[in-house]
């Protein structure tokens, strides 16, 4: 019996190191007989270009230059230099999932034209941008896509430095005592110029409403979103806005503790303190020129 089995798995040995390794069939092709992409040293497999971003086709060169001043003058302030998120909350847009499965701007365009309010972050309020004003950016924010290194990083090379200072300081002067001096005086921004810094932290900071309070409004700084409770009984409890939407409201008290509150409705009822909520609605009426041109006069502010 012992003998019999011994001869029975030599046999077994002999048969499968006679059939060899096994061979995995390669990658089937995709529609339309293409191979995969080759990968930064001509291969395939590792080191090719995984992202959605980095398998489109090269956008046109006149819509990636035309997006490209279009996002400094729309989204830049909140999406940042590099799309990474900028002082005014914006989210990573090289790490966005809706940026990655968008195509043509198709997905972009109707977060652009209605806007969009997450609990927790800013809000962003509807763009009066053209449709294919917005392509063009989208092709921009894809062209910087497909360059993107692994875990966000930031396309390679210097930083980028730009002149902001374009605009005319008299100009801005006059706009900013049309539009702002209802809620500040030139005596009030004397000195804003050295506080902030260099011209495009200066400038992200008065088109925000300021920035002392972090991104989004939080950081318990002058910046931040307060909120009142008031319950069925009278009582008013107030602190940090944490959290709002239809079933609930979380709020930070001065001591640090939290407090939340259930929603039925208008019961409790709750009142928003947003010290950026004038800037924010001021967002759809800036142009261009009115930005460089308030940011040219704040300069002159030391």
């Amino acid at each position: 019996m012992a003998t019999a089995t011994y001869l029975l798995l030599a046999c077994l040995a002999i048969r499968v190191g006679a059939q060899g390794p096994t061979q995995t069939a390669p990658p089937a092709a995709p529609a339309g007989g293409q191979q995969p992409p080759a990968g930064p040293q001509g291969g395939r497999g590792r080191g090719m270009g995984t992202f959605p971003a980095q398998q489109r086709a090269p956008g046109d060169p006149e819509a990636i230059k035309k997006g490209n001043g279009l996002y400094g003058v729309y989204c830049r302030a909140c999406h940042g230099a590099d799309l990474r998120g900028g002082d005014q909350g914006g989210p990573n847009l090289l790490r966005s999932q809706l940026v990655l499965n968008d195509q043509n701007g198709e997905l972009i365009l109707p977060v652009v034209q209605n806007g969009r309010q997450n609990p927790g972050m800013p809000v962003m309020p509807p763009l009066n941008i053209p449709e294919a004003d917005v392509k063009a950016i989208a092709t921009y924010i894809h062209s910087v896509a497909a360059t993107a290194r692994g875990q966000g990083a930031p396309p390679p090379g210097d930083p980028v430095e730009l002149n902001i200072v374009v605009g005319d300081p008299k100009a801005g002067q006059a706009y900013f005592q049309k539009v702002c001096a209802s809620c500040h005086t030139a005596e009030s921004m004397q000195g804003i110029s050295t506080r902030v810094g260099e011209p495009m932290a200066l400038q992200n900071f008065w088109v925000g409403g300021g920035g002392a309070g972090g991104r989004g409004g939080r950081g318990g700084g002058p910046t931040a979103v307060t909120v009142t409770v008031i319950e069925a009984n009278g009582q008013k409890t107030s602190g940090r806005l944490v959290r709002l939407d239809d079933f609930m409201v979380v709020l930070q008290q001065e001591d640090g503790m939290s407090r939340s509150f259930r929603r039925d409705g208008d019961v409790p009822k709750v009142e928003v303190s947003d010290p950026r909520e004038a800037h924010r609605k001021l967002l759809t009426t800036y142009t261009d020129k009115d930005i460089h041109d308030v940011t040219a006069y704040l300069v002159t502010l030391k």
